[in-house]
């Protein structure tokens, strides 16, 4: 009895092993092509809302792995829909594919040379998010998911989205509402298959290649953007009294906003930034203008901070302009609230990340990332998991390396086969924590 529990035992874990590592494998056996997807969207980038040949691209392949796609979403937005051979929950996989109005200066032979129109101008165009490497990604795992059906309890949403960093032919500022996360929504993505779960992933400079980084919670900050209109007398330098100077005024506003932050806001609660990056006014240093215009963002980690900032700013600068005898117009748009990593999911599904990479290689972050995602729109729907995927290679310089957004950023290959069977192994485990996840989430 003791020789036959001894068979058994071992041809048990051989099978368990041997299901287990079914997903390495085949993340493996398609790396080469999941390489070859995003060096060729890198080296052919486009802009927000124009994303037109790489939502071509993502259509062709998704159709050819046998999965229905769906547009009509936010312009260049594409879904697929890969339901299991068994019966389980519905869930939501989400990469972006816009990239930025800059000049690449990378040096890699896929490098973009690519220009287009971005707000009525001609400019270069790059991958200097890594959006590249998050289409490629989650392409490369809906053709894997897609051959292993069978192993699939659910249906699972591929959600490809346009314009994260805004759109190139509208006004981000007052037609926020109309591009990325929130349009695709708007325009029905999830009505016919609505996720009760959605799973996001951003690759980023900085961190090791290969490794997860993650907490519970917030993980971005939101983001507003701010505009400031201040209108006063025109008059000669000499003659200050005889007008009414809005640059003195903006610069009394400028340093008053951080009272808001030192002075207005519950600090251990979290964090809140108010920036002014644009400001203009003047045509000659002898001639008090007439008026001046401010451009910023307002970020926060907190929501309630975030609101009270938005709803104390305005009358600060109002109560300011009248002091100074103007008048002042402010403008306040949201790009995305805070990014928050429900805490429930985050806990249950840290084993599968422990699973993709190893102990050593997860990494549990003391504090959220300063940037914002619109990915927190979806956040507000369901239960969400945004973690960071790490793209710098293991020879260079963590400190030293280009960040997302600069023309040298790059992203080690390395790192897509670690995104890919990620998002598989989302779509294997959530199936066995779901039941814990909605109930945390419905008695929120």
């Amino acid at each position: 009895m003791y020789k036959k529990a001894a068979l058994i035992f071992p041809l048990a874990l051989i099978s368990q092993l041997s299901l287990a590592d079914w997903v390495k494998d085949a993340t493996q056996q398609n790396e080469n092509q999941v390489i070859q997807l995003r060096q060729h969207i890198h080296e052919y980038p486009e802009l927000g809302n124009m994303e037109f040949k790489t939502s071509a691209l993502v259509q062709k392949e998704l159709k050819s792995y046998g999965i229905q796609v769906k547009t009509g979403y936010a312009k260049t937005g594409v879904i697929g829909i890969l339901k299991g051979n068994n019966p389980g929950p519905i869930i939501a996989l989400r990469a972006d594919m816009d990239a930025l109005p800059m000049e690449e200066k990378s040096g890699v032979p896929f490098a973009s040379k690519q220009k287009a129109i971005y707000q009525g101008k001609e400019t270069y165009v790059m991958h200097a998010c890594g959006h590249d490497a998050h289409t490629a990604m989650l392409l490369g795992a809906a053709k894997i998911l897609a051959a292993n059906k069978d192993k699939i309890s659910g249906t699972v949403v591929f959600v490809f989205q346009p314009a994260e960093e805004g759109g190139a032919d509208i006004d981000n500022f007052t037609h926020g509402d109309q591009i990325g996360s929130r349009k695709m929504i708007a325009d029905g993505a999830f009505k016919d298959y609505k996720p009760e779960a959605i799973f996001g992933m951003h690759v980023m400079s900085g961190m090791k290649s290969g490794h997860l980084y993650y907490k519970d919670g917030a993980i971005l900050n939101s983001a507003d953007h701010l505009r400031i209109q201040v209108n006063g007398k025109q008059v000669h330098g000499s003659t200050p009294w005889l007008g009414r100077d809005p640059i003195y005024a903006s610069a009394q506003m400028i340093n008053n906003l951080q009272s808001l932050i030192s002075r207005r806001t519950d600090l251990t609660q979290g964090m809140g930034v108010i920036s002014i990056g644009n400001i203009q006014g003047g045509t000659a240093g002898n001639v008090i203008p007439e008026q001046v215009n401010m451009i910023g963002t307002i970020r926060s980690n907190n929501e309630q901070i975030r609101e009270n900032i938005l709803k104390s700013l305005p009358t600060l600068v109002e109560n300011n302009a009248q002091a100074n005898d103007v008048t002042a117009k402010v403008e306040i748009a949201p790009y995305a609230p805070v990014t928050m990593n429900n805490k429930a999911l985050t806990q249950l599904i840290q084993p599968t990340l422990a699973k993709t990479v190893g102990d050593s290689n997860l990494h549990v972050l003391d504090h959220n990332a300063s940037a914002s995602e619109d990915f927190a729109y979806y956040g507000k729907l369901m239960p969400s998991f945004f973690v960071f995927l790490g793209a710098t290679p293991e020879n260079q310089d963590l400190s030293q390396a280009a960040p997302n957004h600069n023309p040298s950023f790059i992203v080690d290959d390395k790192a897509l086969k670690t995104g890919t069977e990620l998002h598989i192994r989302f779509v294997l485990d959530y199936p066995n924590i779901a039941k814990q996840v909605q109930a945390a989430w419905k008695q929120s």
